[in-house]
């Protein structure tokens, strides 16, 4: 299978490499490709911006989520027509095992067989630079770097390095431009967990828009796409058949439609697209709502999925909309199978940070003042529920600064270097913790929880 694509890479958190993506993402838009993007990790925030661009959904590509097949059907089902692009999460070999490079965007680029192109910050070096890029080439026998983009640098530097790169590496590492110093109405601004979200941000587009005029002239976009098409074929080959797995799973056109309700808006926005299309394979029809704007869960749902974002952010304006509390109550109450991750979890409880929330569940949630349970974590279910039997294995990913009172037991969480909790409030229609969960990892509890909604709604 033929795809054109690069995986952009850093060499270190807050490299740039999320500017580069968004201005190349926009040039290449500008010259009517079609393009799609990815996002290595389970980063939430990232994708946000690449739909901003783009005005398509951008897919994460996540190898502790996923088994290489899955992750190769992943982004053959999220490539674009003319060329893909795929972001980076962290430096390009920060992941997880022994050696510290399990699950980094390295291991995505060494999956699928797709050329890298690593994102340098040049600030306050020149010469030196080459050192660091020949240790990233040089880490691994095959480190898929095909080419370099430099970041905050100066023209000069650029014709200084451009030269020095082709007498050490000749045609193997292509340099493929640099980003100018930006000024500051291009800047996109950070908080505790990244980037803020895309909607938080006023006239995004023409932020996005200015830094790739910025960049038009210094980015070699022909660099890039020349790297993209001589990617090999996609290692691919139908291994993992979603199709044929809804129908295994026993769910057919015939098996019927129903609505689930899916809170969106800027509190409540960490949703993996492939989730949502997973459950729409089964059948479902999404339906958005908004607590932020006092919107009931929507006439005829008979699912609820509260992601996470930031609702501490919102709390006063959470509380006061009685509406949406007492609507999201009443259908957790009633039995209609429910999601709730992270945000979603805190909003089901009995308060946030002093505000009174739904009501649902009992805990309250406040600030820890530092990450909490930060990383990968498999998670087993000490009991049957919503996703199937006990036994059941997710995968998931927490990051947040808060903690609540009662984070439920019936799950073991295990890290990938052991240590391990219980969590997880659950039932046969409850699902409501802080891991954030990625259920195309386990086709069968997602399942499971659309046959539960499939209940509901006969019911309705």
């Amino acid at each position: 299978m033929n795809k054109p694509r690069v995986l952009i890479a850093g060499t270190s958190s807050g490299s740039g490499k999320t500017t580069a993506v968004c201005a190349v993402l926009e040039l290449l838009k500008r010259r009517n490709l079609k393009v799609k993007a990815c996002k290595c990790g389970p980063d939430y925030i990232d994708p946000m911006f690449h739909t901003a661009v783009l005005n398509v959904p951008s897919a994460n590509l996540d190898p502790f989520f996923c088994e290489p097949s899955l992750l190769r059907k992943l982004l053959a089902g999220n490539s674009g027509d003319d060329l893909t692009v795929i972001e980076g999460v962290m430096g390009y070999y920060d992941g997880t095992g022994p050696d510290g490079t399990d699950n980094s965007s390295f291991t995505v680029a060494d999956v699928t067989d797709t050329p890298a192109v690593l994102v340098v910050d040049a600030k306050g070096a020149a010469a030196s630079l080459l050192a660091l890029i020949e240790g990233f080439v040089n880490f691994k026998k095959d480190s898929r770097i095909r080419g370099v983009i430099f970041n905050r640098m100066s023209a000069g530097t650029y014709t200084l390095v451009k030269g020095l790169m082709k007498d050490r590496f000749g045609d193997s590492l292509l340099p493929a431009g640099y980003i100018p110093r930006l000024p500051d109405e291009c800047v996109i601004p950070s908080r505790h967990l990244g980037l803020v979200t895309a909607a938080e941000i006023d006239d995004l587009k023409g932020k996005i828009g200015a830094a790739a005029d910025a960049c038009e002239k210094t980015l070699d976009v022909d660099a890039l796409i020349s790297i993209a098409a001589a990617a090999g074929e996609l290692p691919y080959d139908g291994e993992i058949d979603i199709d044929s797995d809804v129908n295994s799973l026993g769910l057919t056109e015939k098996s019927g439609r129903v609505k689930i309700a899916v809170a969106k808006d800027a509190a409540f926005c960490f949703y993996y697209k492939d989730t949502l299309s997973l459950l729409e394979k089964y059948g479902a029809e999404i339906v958005t709502f908004s607590p932020l704007a006092n919107e009931p869960v929507p006439e005829g749902a008979a699912g609820l999925l509260l992601g996470g974002g930031y609702p501490e952010l919102y709390v006063d304006q959470l509380e006061r909309n009685t509406v949406s509390r007492a609507s999201v109550a009443q259908a957790v109450r009633s039995g209609m199978p429910t999601i709730a991750e992270c945000g979603g979890f805190q909003y089901l409880g009995r308060t946030l940070d002093g505000r009174l929330m739904c009501g649902a569940l009992t805990h309250s949630s406040f600030p820890a003042g530092r990450l909490v349970r930060f990383g990968y974590v498999t998670l087993t279910a000490k009991e049957d529920g919503l996703f199937g039997s006990a036994g059941t294995i997710l995968r998931g990913h927490e990051f947040h600064y808060w903690d609540s009172s009662d984070n439920g037991d019936s799950f073991t969480a295990v890290k990938p270097g052991g240590r391990q909790w219980d969590c997880v409030v659950y039932g046969p229609s409850l699902y409501a913790g802080y891991p954030h969960l990625f259920l195309p990892s386990n086709p069968e509890a997602a399942a499971s929880f659309y046959r539960k909604c499939l209940e509901y709604g006969a019911d309705l």
